[in-house]
């Protein structure tokens, strides 16, 4: 029987089966990076609700796994060496689960540095950019008479886009023919940009062909439908 129990997250959040890795997370665009990849590539999982209406992320119980306060962070209980890993941040996530199962990125070593410049591209740009669009947006941005902060974003993300449209010209996916976490780490952000946050007109999106012909490839495959449903509501 595997004891996680010297990891105090696991009080909050017991473990119904501690031989599964455990996710702590919730259906947001960084979230849902860790259970569609964890849906794509089958490993056994239990996913943990982390409610930001309870303040969750900000107990004690989750910093002791996430000193940031930020989801998703997981706990496999077969880490290297067969020893118990707590792990933090979405594209450290991704990559390590990539490497455990040999899925979904390069192996070759230069087609590996181009997937994790592009990874790095989705963590310092994408998120952060299309985050403050969201806002600026939709949430207390929005009353702000002074709309220059929102336009100075708006105009950051529609240049985003435009990366990320001339990077799929002649691709099926962002690395060429094969789907890697690339995707996995990208269209969640643009899905939500979109979806959520209603700024589609805004930044124009209907001007970007490839972006918007493979983010509906994307939300089509299975795993992404069940992943974007992570954690379930309580």
């Amino acid at each position: 029987m595997i004891d996680l129990s010297r990891f105090p997250i696991t009080a909050k959040w017991p473990p119904r089966h501690p031989e599964r890795l455990q996710l702590y997370s919730l259906p947001t665009p960084n979230g849902v990076k860790v259970s569609i990849m964890l849906e794509e590539i089958g490993l056994p999982y239990e996913p943990h609700r982390i409610s930001f209406d309870r303040q969750d992320q900000q107990s004690d119980a989750f910093r002791s796994l996430n000193p940031n306060g930020k989801i998703p962070a997981i706990l496999d209980p077969d880490g290297p060496g067969g020893q118990p890993l707590a792990l933090f941040e979405s594209g450290a996530i991704l990559l390590y689960l990539a490497d455990k199962t040999g899925r979904l990125v390069p192996a070759d070593p230069a087609a590996r540095w181009h997937a994790l410049q592009w990874l790095m591209f989705q963590m310092g740009g994408v998120g952060p950019m299309f985050g403050q669009v969201g806002f600026f947006n939709k949430f207390a941005g929005k009353d702000y008479d002074d709309k220059r902060p929102r336009d100075r974003y708006v105009a950051e993300a529609r240049r985003l886009l435009g990366v990320i449209d001339r990077q799929l010209e002649g691709r099926i996916w962002m690395l060429g023919d094969d789907y890697s976490i690339v995707d996995i780490a990208i269209f969640p952000w643009v899905r939500n940009l979109v979806g959520f946050y209603e700024a589609g007109a805004l930044v124009g999106f209907e001007q970007f062909a490839q972006v918007r012909r493979a983010l509906d490839a994307f939300v089509a495959r299975p795993a992404v439908v069940r992943g974007l449903a992570i954690p379930a509501p309580d």
